[in-house]
């Protein structure tokens, strides 16, 4: 899983240059960066979506093989009943 970083430092600081309380800013950066490490772990990445792909591929894959084994044995199936009723007729 990639790495993702939020300076606290650096946001603390703008803060604090916005005019926030320096206890505000910091109590701020600490807490926006306790949510950044719960909901960013479970991030998808590149590598999960490639995999994904990937695995739908396959899935496709055997769809249509499964697809196209049926038709056939549709196909061999109508033209049998077609053949026979020609015979009986």
């Amino acid at each position: 899983m990639a790495i993702i970083t939020f300076d606290t430092l650096k946001f603390a600081n703008k803060l604090k240059s916005a005019g926030v309380l320096p206890e505000h800013a910091e109590a701020e950066a600490e807490a926006l960066a306790d949510i950044f490490e719960i909901n960013l772990k479970d991030v998808a990445t590149k590598e999960d979506i490639k995999h994904l792909e990937e695995r739908f591929d396959d899935k496709f894959i055997q769809l249509e093989q499964r697809m196209t084994i049926k038709l056939g044995t549709l196909m061999v199936i109508a033209v049998s009943a077609v053949a026979a009723l020609v015979k009986l007729l």
